[in-house]
């Protein structure tokens, strides 16, 4: 059985969001990223570089959420598109690990999260969201799915993000982006998503920003501690 180290963020609701698409048998296993739990030596030999989500498949590791979907994608033979599609579904896929979600995060980090406000930081990021989604927008034109014809693991990664447009870009987002938000209401709209979406809701997960979180989530921020890093 496959085992499920996730929280509520992004990038692991992707994989929720394939295992109740697809109807995998899986086992949760939540990782507390505010306590510090993607730290432990225990969770650091399931993904070296310490971030949800990740899988272990009867012995084998897989981590970072394209790396997961294209795995089990493959192992499944599920939502992963026609190969006649393939270039262009590796296109979008990387397209999102390596821009559309490093820089949403990286606008949502500047705008709510840094303890100052530096203004080019700021611009930065917010305006290569907003130029990713553009390209998305442009892209979803007369689109009911981003590759192909039918939903697949692209629509998955893609919707991960653009389910928090407005952290990442304001209020009422989408508005701005109509083809986006055509696609959205498409996706959210399957049963599937709505059981995504309660995975872990009965995992109380920390929540108060504290100092023990800000050290837990940003550890690069403060002065590195030898010795154990055993956390958890």
């Amino acid at each position: 059985m496959i085992k499920f180290f996730f929280n509520r963020a992004p990038n692991p609701l992707k994989i929720s969001l394939f295992l109740e698409e697809t109807g995998l048998a899986y086992e949760l296993a939540p990782i507390d990223s505010m306590k510090g739990e993607q730290h432990s030596a225990a969770f650091l030999a399931i993904n070296p570089n310490g971030k949800v989500p990740a899988i272990e498949d009867n012995g084998v590791r897989v981590f970072d959420s394209t790396a997961i979907l294209l795995y089990l994608a493959e192992k499944t033979g599920q939502l992963g598109g026609d190969a006649k599609d393939r270039g262009e579904l590796l296109s979008w896929l990387m397209f999102i690990a390596s821009g559309l979600g490093p820089f949403s995060g990286q606008a949502v980090h500047f705008k709510h999260m840094a303890p100052e406000k530096l203004p080019y930081a700021i611009n930065r990021y917010d305006r290569e969201a907003q130029r990713h989604y553009e390209a998305l927008d442009t892209h979803l034109k007369n689109r009911q799915y981003l590759v192909g014809d039918s939903f697949s693991i692209a629509d998955i990664s893609a919707w991960g993000w653009i389910d928090k447009a407005n952290v990442v870009l304001g209020d009422k987002a989408l508005d701005a982006y109509p083809n986006i938000k055509h696609w959205f209401g498409g996706i959210n709209s399957r049963p599937a998503v709505a059981r995504a979406r309660d995975l872990g809701k009965d995992v109380e997960f920390k929540s108060e920003q504290d100092e023990v979180a800000l050290r837990a989530l940003f550890p690069q921020n403060y002065p590195k501690v030898s010795g154990n890093t055993d956390k958890a």
